[in-house]
């Protein structure tokens, strides 16, 4: 896996009315998988809505917009409403502009400027802001069986409600949006609220809230449409819109996928830090995991955002492990051991099986794996931490030599 800090990605809004600076912006971040571009803005005065709505982890302005408002009255009213998130003011030499106080994590950038240059100080800037709060410390992962009956959206549940037992809060989105599995395996009514009660666009914290489901286990869940019609009023942009808010809102969300590669599973993984694929030894199981991995390089997925679950590792008659691991390109990074009657149970319950049977060998493993993904992100933490302390030891220490 790679290190803590390389995979996280960032979302990025842009304010430009200059459509050369916008293009040579997209420009520097089409072969940077790490950045996604959530949107371009072209008008000041609605940018403090687009920050609600999108909920960017760094805001780009242009300090020379045209119109009523300019770039530093934007980063002003951002401020003026209490919106912390670190903004990069572009400029020119021409035109210099300083930042006042009460401006928080806002640094100056003038054009032109070198992809390095940009990509440097947005990469510093959105790792430092992390390194100062750590509420900001979010991961989503996609759960993702290319074959069906592997155990997913179980085991979705079940590592939501252990991460939820490490003291982070986590949420589930099944994300199967035709025959979404989680209503059913939590035996909760057809009229409880789902995605296609959001609103189409402007979501805001205050209606997630209204129809997230709560379940027991501490995980919030939110659900598929109730019919399978509905699933059609779903767009990708209205996913890419939800998951970048829901960052903002829980330390975990975890994506219960459906089997189809589509544009909505690429929307999901293109919205997640990693991939935690499902599979059982069995050859059906392995051949389809085979293909996905294809898939993924074939579209430049990064491997090191690919984890492997094996479920029901210690089935009798399953393959050989040297065979998996030729058919997989490694190890798997998490086993998990069957328990067929305990599991059943806590299915039919509509309750976690780490809960039901904590003692359990199946119980263990997936606790296991909620404490690795809770270290991850630890680790993730400190290093933010660690490389925002030595850079202000080297700006002080620049300072001082000067």
């Amino acid at each position: 896996m790679a290190g803590p800090q390389s995979d996280a990605q960032i979302r990025l809004l842009l304010v430009e009315d200059m459509p050369q600076v916008a293009q040579y912006i997209r420009n520097l971040l089409d072969a940077q998988a790490r950045i996604k571009l959530l949107e371009v803005v072209t008008d000041g005065a609605t940018v403090v809505e687009q920050v609600r709505e999108h909920q960017p982890d760094v805001l780009i302005v242009d300090a020379l917009l045209q119109g009523k408002i300019n770039g530093l009255q934007v980063a002003a009213d951002l401020r003026e409403q209490g919106m912390d998130l670190p903004i990069i003011c572009l400029t020119v030499p021409q035109k210099p502009i300083a930042i006042g106080d009460g401006m928080g994590e806002t640094r100056v950038l003038a054009m032109p400027f070198s992809g390095f240059d940009f990509m440097h100080l947005l990469e510093q800037m959105h790792n430092e802001h992390k390194a100062l709060a750590p509420e900001a410390v979010s991961r989503v992962y996609a759960m993702f069986g290319a074959k069906g009956g592997v155990g997913t959206t179980t085991l979705a549940y079940n590592i939501g409600a252990a991460l939820v037992a490490q003291g982070l809060t986590v949420a589930l989105i099944d994300g199967s949006l035709q025959f979404g599995d989680l209503r059913g395996l939590l035996r909760v009514p057809e009229d409880t609220p789902s995605i296609v009660n959001l609103p189409t666009n402007r979501v805001q914290r205050a209606d997630l809230q209204e129809v997230m489901y709560h379940d027991k286990s501490g995980v919030e869940v939110l659900f598929a449409p109730p019919r399978i019609e509905l699933a059609e009023m779903v767009t990708v942009r209205d996913l890419e819109r939800l998951i970048s808010l829901m960052r903002k809102v829980y330390n975990v969300v975890i994506i219960d996928t459906a089997t189809t590669v589509d544009d909505t599973l690429l929307a999901y993984l293109d919205a997640s830090d990693e991939m935690i694929q499902v599979v059982t030894y069995e050859w059906p199981s392995l051949q389809r995991a085979r293909a996905m991995t294809d898939t993924l390089n074939a579209i430049n997925y990064p491997t090191a955002r690919v984890r492997y679950l094996a479920n029901r590792a210690d089935s009798k008659g399953g393959m050989a492990r040297d065979d998996v691991v030729k058919l997989l390109g490694r190890q798997p990074d998490f086993e998990v051991v069957s328990d067929g009657i305990l599991v059943l149970d806590a299915n039919n319950r509509g309750e976690p099986f780490i809960t039901l049977g904590p003692k359990q060998h199946v119980s263990s493993d997936v606790v296991s794996i909620a404490k690795a993904l809770a270290r991850s992100m630890a680790d993730e933490h400190r290093a933010a931490a660690d490389n925002a302390a030595r850079r202000a030891r080297e700006a002080q220490q620049s300072m001082v030599e000067q």
